[in-house]
């Protein structure tokens, strides 16, 4: 806008300096009449040139960043679907897995080894009771998917996405959590923190291994609410 403006200034001192010279001249003699042509002549020719300078302003160019798809998102995997209360526990390597419950787009993904390393979802829809098949207990389903070495004594079966945020119960978003953690630290706290804003968006989980056996070393999860 500044530039414009340095523009705007620059044409109407001109058509001024135009202005004035044309009225000292209309007081010459009329032997200095052709001379004053001239000049007024020169001078039109430079007000048009300025003012065609003036309009050529370069706009700047302004790129829209693309938006990621699913497409995108699940590219290089094998897309597979598997029920929400599999409990099979057996993960195939490279896959991506919708593990949502009902219409929920939430996706896993497993490496080489078939290990689960990432949990992403655009948006986290809570649990809703009223309109979906719930349990008693909170759960869609009774039980989670038996994973080979998930669950000791000191390790719960964890949910990557719980219930009450719209998560199911099969292999894809279970993974090793320590017990106290699970129920009382991080993992819970996340949970109540998305429960109470009703929900949460770019959210994505984490996860590293040590080795390539099921039992994790820990996952980073981050979210928007």
């Amino acid at each position: 806008m500044k530039k414009k403006m340095n523009y705007l200034i620059l044409l109407v001192t001109t058509i001024f300096i135009v202005g004035c010279t044309n009225v000292e001249d209309t007081s010459n003699t009329d032997g200095e009449t052709a001379p004053q042509e001239e000049t007024t002549s020169n001078t039109n020719e430079n007000s048009e040139k300025e003012e065609d300078a003036t309009t050529v302003v370069d706009e700047p160019v302004v790129e829209e960043t693309p938006t990621e798809t699913n497409d995108d998102l699940i590219s290089g995997y094998e897309l597979i679907e598997l029920d929400g209360g599999d409990l099979s526990g057996d993960r195939e390597s490279g896959v991506v897995v919708d593990v949502g419950y009902g219409d929920r787009e939430y996706w896993a993904f497993t490496n080489e080894y078939g290990q689960l390393v990432r949990v992403v979802a655009e948006e986290i829809i809570l649990q809703d009771d009223s309109t979906e098949a719930v349990l008693s207990t909170g759960r869609y389903f009774s039980d989670e998917a038996k994973v080979p070495g998930v669950e000791s004594d000191i390790l719960d079966e964890g949910h990557v996405i719980a219930d009450s945020l719209g998560g199911v119960s099969n292999a894809y978003n279970i993974t090793p959590q320590e017990n106290t953690l699970n129920r009382h630290g991080d993992q819970a706290y996340m949970e109540n923190a998305i429960r109470k804003a009703g929900g949460a968006t770019n959210f994505e989980a984490v996860i590293s291994y040590s080795n390539t056996e099921t039992v994790i070393i820990g996952h980073i999860v981050q979210y928007e609410t």
